[in-house]
């Protein structure tokens, strides 16, 4: 019979002893004489506090001098509060991938060993391991950071002692000038001659998005998540409300103004329901196998038919709107392609040895310093033409800042 996760650890008898005992996450617990008032009290105790824990062990509870919970086990626990927690609109946010990025060079460390050990030391250990993964400074800190929390977290679960944390936050982040982590640039605006080289190999779809960011300024999951319903067209110009933006849970709303300009290349997307996304990875993908049939040489009558050549059960399929991930890599794809990436670059770094794989990801994140841009890029460049033009507060207005020194960034 299959053993139920809801169920309560029962309270039994340890025959040898005579004590009462209770088994939690694979340790035992011996509660005092069985039968005793004391020791079901005892018994209570440890099953609210088990419980409260996400049904984890902690440090308060731990009785056995082996049962010590292992640094593996502060991070699946923090994982799945991160996981909880760190959503908007019941999706989990991309902080949780970062979290996951930060933990798993924790643990390929030290994950087997006792999480009140892990002290100042090992923790600049797993920064020097960062350093070796070509992490930037600026990226480094903030991983480093999401640790620290996540340890915080585990001591107010009580899985472990209050003073590894204190001594966690003793470890200084990388000073820019004082150690060996690159610097990343900060973001610039991308100059209109590039982004229309790179349009001649983007998708249709993928095209006018990066069109519309470049009209309105707006962020890359504005347009991701664009709606008809969502759009105003009663004036001469559109305003666009996203129903899920970046502020929203700080109790603000988001206007985006669309101009003739970008009115005209929105006007094929619109014939749609309206609660349905402008921009679909669908519709992406069947206007690319449509090119790829009026370019077959192949006689019709030889080979595949239309359709017919397909997984039945693909690991990936096409979603009803883009991410701002997917949005992004069809861009540096398209970069990629526009400004023809070295051949060698594209090695696999699992095929090649430690010093060879530091090498290769240094040269290709030079590469694409100089030649991929972001669509993020597209908003500094809007606001950079609208700032010229009607000054700071034109800016602000269309960025959507409520302060103006955010604007001046």
């Amino acid at each position: 019979m299959p053993r139920l996760a809801s169920a309560i650890p029962k309270y039994r008898l340890h025959r040898a002893s005579g004590q009462a005992v209770v088994n939690l996450a694979g340790s035992d617990y011996y509660l005092g004489p069985h039968g005793t008032k004391a020791s079901r009290l005892e018994y209570d105790r440890l099953i609210a506090e088990w419980l409260a824990n996400g049904r984890q062990r902690s440090a308060a509870t731990d009785s056995h001098p082996t049962s010590s919970v292992t640094l593996v086990e502060v991070c699946a626990a923090y994982k799945r509060y991160a996981e909880g927690y760190y959503r908007k609109n019941g999706v989990v946010t991309n902080e949780v991938t970062q979290i996951v990025a930060a933990l798993t060079v924790a643990q390929a460390l030290y994950g087997s060993e006792p999480a009140d050990s892990f002290g100042p030391l090992k923790l600049q250990a797993v920064q020097q391991a960062m350093l070796a993964r070509d992490w930037s400074r600026k990226h480094i800190n903030k991983q480093i950071a999401r640790i620290v929390r996540a340890f915080s977290w585990a001591t107010s679960k009580e899985m472990i002692a209050a003073n590894v944390v204190q001594a966690l936050r003793e470890v200084a982040g990388l000073r820019k000038g004082r150690c060996d982590a690159r610097e990343t640039e900060p973001i610039r605006p991308v100059d209109d001659a590039i982004v229309e080289k790179t349009l001649a190999f983007l998708p249709a779809v993928v095209g006018d998005m990066v069109r519309i960011q470049r009209l309105t300024g707006s962020r890359p999951e504005d347009v991701c998540r664009m709606r008809p319903g969502d759009l105003d067209r009663g004036g001469e110009v559109w305003t666009y409300r996203p129903e899920i933006h970046k502020t929203e849970h700080q109790g603000k709303t988001r206007v985006i103004f669309l101009g003739p300009r970008a009115q005209a290349i929105l006007q094929p997307y619109l014939a749609r329901p309206a609660a349905s996304y402008c921009f679909s990875p669908k519709e992406s993908e069947a206007q690319r196998q449509s090119q790829r049939h009026q370019r077959r040489v192949i006689p019709r009558t030889h080979g595949n038919a239309p359709g017919t050549n397909r997984v039945s059960q693909p690991k990936r399929s096409p979603q009803e709107c883009y991410t701002t991930a997917s949005y992004r890599r069809a861009i540096h794809r398209a970069c990629e392609a526009a400004f023809n990436k070295p051949v060698e670059l594209k090695a696999k770094c699992c095929e090649l040895a430690s010093d060879q794989q530091t090498e290769l990801r240094r040269r290709a994140n030079a590469w694409r310093q100089q030649h991929l841009w972001s669509p993020n890029q597209l908003r500094h460049t809007a606001a950079t033409e609208v700032r010229k033009r009607f000054g700071v507060e034109g800016a602000q207005i269309v960025l959507g800042h409520a302060a103006a020194d955010v604007t001046q960034v």
